[in-house]
Formats: C-alpha cells, sequence, structure tokens
C-alpha cells in the first residue's frame, strides 16, 4: 500500500516507495508551486495519466548525468558544429510543453507523454513564471525543431520531458543545457529512469541513497529564481 496525501500533508519516507511499480511511492495532494518545489527537494516527481490520481514517485537505482561526464559522439559533435541552428533558453517554454505534450518522448524520455495532462501543464508553466521551470530550444530556419523542460533548484536540475521534429535537435538542446549548468556550477542532472537516449549523452544510474545524499548538498545552494538568458548558449559549441 502507498500512502494517500491530504493536503498539506508530508511525503513518507522514501524507504517505504514500492519496489514493483518501482519507486511510486504516495498518491493524492495536488501540484501547487509549493507541493511540487517539496517534492523535488526530496527527489520526488509526480506521473500519471490523465485518469489517475497524481502519483509520486523515486524509483531506485536514479538515472543521472553529471554535467563533467557528458558524452559526445561525433557525428552529434558534427551536427553541432553547423550554424544552421540556434540553441535558445526559456524563449517558448510554453510551446516545449505542447511539443512534449504531442510529440516528445516522454517522462524522462521514457517513452509516454500521455502524463502531460492540462493540469501538469498550467503547474510547470506557473514554476516557469515563478522562475523555477526552465527550457532548452532548438531552433532551426525560425522553427522549433526540438528541446526540452526541467526544474532548477540551487545547483539541482531535474529533468522533466524532451521532444524532437529533426533528428538529434533534443539531443543538441540538452549538451548546451549540460555545458549551461556547468558552466553555473550544477551538479547533477536528474534523468529519473534509463534509457539509451539518455545513456548515450553519459547518463548512468546510481542508487538512491547515493543520490538523495548528492541532491541535499545540492539543493540548498542559494540561487535566485528567474528567466534564464535566452542567448545564454551562443558561445557554447562542442569541438
Amino acid at each position: 500500500m502507498i500512502a494517500w496525501l491530504d493536503a498539506g500533508q508530508p511525503f513518507p519516507p522514501l524507504s517505504s516507495a514500492l519496489k514493483h511499480p518501482n519507486g511510486l511511492l504516495a498518491a493524492g495532494a495536488d501540484l501547487s508551486p509549493g507541493r511540487l518545489l517539496a517534492a523535488y527537494r526530496q527527489g520526488i516527481f509526480p506521473w500519471y495519466s490523465g485518469d489517475e490520481p497524481i502519483l509520486w514517485w523515486s524509483p531506485d537505482p536514479r538515472m543521472v548525468l553529471i554535467p563533467s561526464e557528458l558524452k559526445i559522439s561525433r557525428s552529434l559533435a558534427k551536427t553541432l558544429r553547423n550554424r544552421g541552428h540556434e540553441i535558445r533558453f526559456d524563449s517558448a517554454f510554453d510551446a516545449v510543453l505542447e511539443g512534449c505534450a504531442t510529440r516528445g518522448a516522454g517522462h524522462g524520455a521514457t517513452g509516454s507523454s500521455t502524463w502531460i495532462t492540462d493540469e501538469m501543464r498550467a503547474a510547470y508553466l506557473r514554476l516557469h513564471q515563478l522562475g523555477y521551470a526552465h527550457s532548452a530550444e532548438t531552433w532551426i530556419e525560425g522553427e522549433l525543431a526540438g528541446g526540452l523542460y526541467g526544474v532548477a533548484i540551487g545547483r539541482m536540475f531535474y529533468g522533466e520531458s524532451m521532444f524532437t521534429r529533426v533528428r538529434d535537435a533534443s539531443k543538441m538542446a540538452m549538451v548546451h543545457l549540460v555545458r549551461r549548468l556547468q558552466r553555473q556550477g550544477f551538479g547533477m542532472v536528474d534523468c529519473q529512469m534509463h534509457t539509451a537516449h539518455l545513456a548515450s549523452l553519459g547518463a548512468r544510474a546510481i542508487p538512491r541513497s547515493e543520490f538523495s545524499l548528492r541532491l541535499q548538498e545540492l539543493v540548498d545552494y542559494a540561487a535566485t529564481p528567474g528567466k534564464w538568458n535566452v542567448s545564454d548558449a551562443e558561445n557554447d559549441v562542442p569541438a
């Protein structure tokens, strides 16, 4: 059995999360900014389909990407050097949400995008307005070709979903995002669950206990939420 959360009720300890399905911790509550930020600070995220109550997860192991461990294949590096694309941050957050909901690779790039309901979109748009949720976008010939969005707290980034309309467009956005995070002193990107797509960029699984310890060190860094510089990636082209 899992806990049912009423308004204001704290999350149960992560040790009570189910093994099958992996990481299911609790149900209920709401998607208010306070609840979402409290969840992320503890390594918990919401994931549910439209006909379910809100479900909260903390899987073990946890897929993460350490910025210094980013891997770029030769073919991707060649694509990144091509000046036919532009990388932007936070210039079209709502459009990225739309792309993830309709053509996305899913939650943590797991393959299912049915969880991005109108309720979820409204919740993350509110986090974006508050300066916590951000998008990384690949633009080609003036069109949004792919991207991703997630949540930043302290020096921790939580990836939520990505989509692509042009080959490697989401990977290009991810590379520039990770480079930006590395410059800003971020220590870890939460990728939530394993996918070959993320593993190809250097993401790896670590025990939830290790993830929680690293997380607590990173979320407590003082950082003022706010919109990111749209063109912050303009000089960040990998060799």
